[in-house]
């Protein structure tokens, strides 16, 4: 009988390996550059050539200095973000990075309104048409937002630039009413979304980021490429720069379908 479970297990060992050899890996990072899409209050992407070309002995050589701040391009909010003793980036475990993923497809109701806030109802609804949301999964909001990425005045509601430039900003978001029954009813691991914030651009009180965060479910902001996602049947992969006491930074994130 152990025999059997054994070579069981060895079959299904092989058989989750044949999987993802011949899976599609589908790319969900924005390339970091001055082009990369900031909050409008913090400091842009910036990358200074230190050396490129033929040394004097013979071989070729680049290398180069960057610059920027946790949030913006791809990347990561971690708990500690919203969450006064709650995971930092370099705390949050792998397992809560990795795992069976869906995608919700607002993008009918956003695109109609830039300040949309996804509902329960969208879940629901959601549910409806393709299943229960895996409980310890991690779920993506295609807002559709992700078409404009890097116009930040199609984007971000706004192309200015400072403190005075937040109240302009215009784009959708996951409601904390969504978020808490995400959270309570489906354990969750983390959320991500195709726009600038998992708030919407005219939250006052970041109510949605403090609901998951409060919980140790990170946020995965500035997604790209939801499009050419199903909407489940595929695992995601988000592995941010382990940055020792962070509140979040840039993250390489793939899917494989």
């Amino acid at each position: 009988m152990r025999t059997l479970i054994f070579i069981l297990f060895i079959l299904g060992f092989q058989v989750v390996l044949a999987q993802e050899k011949t899976g599609e890996f589908v790319d969900l990072t924005y390339s970091f550059s001055n082009e990369s899409v900031y909050w409008v209050t913090a400091r842009e992407f910036e990358l200074e050539e230190v050396a490129k070309g033929e040394t004097d002995l013979g071989f070729y050589y680049s290398a180069n200095n960057f610059s920027t701040a946790e949030h913006g391009g791809t990347h990561i909010d971690a708990p500690i973000h919203f969450a006064e003793g709650a995971q930092t980036v370099d705390q949050i475990p792998l397992e809560n990075l990795i795992g069976d993923a869906v995608k919700v497809n607002v993008s009918d109701s956003t695109l109609k309104n830039p300040d949309y806030l996804i509902s329960l109802k969208d879940l629901q609804n959601w549910e409806k048409e393709h299943g229960p949301i895996p409980n310890g999964g991690i779920v993506l909001f295609q807002t559709g937002f992700g078409n404009y990425y890097p116009n930040a005045k199609k984007y971000l509601g706004t192309d200015k630039r400072g403190p005075e430039a937040v109240k302009e900003l215009h784009f959708p978001g996951l409601s904390a009413e969504a978020a808490e029954w995400l959270i309570a009813n489906r354990k969750i691991k983390a959320v991500g979304i195709d726009t600038a914030s998992i708030d919407f651009g005219q939250s006052q009180d970041f109510a949605t980021h403090v609901a998951l965060m409060a919980k140790n479910v990170p946020a995965f902001e500035n997604v790209a490429n939801l499009d050419q996602l199903p909407e489940r049947g595929f695992t995601i992969i988000a592995l941010p720069m382990k940055i020792k006491g962070g509140s979040g930074g840039p993250l390489r994130i793939i899917a494989i379908k």
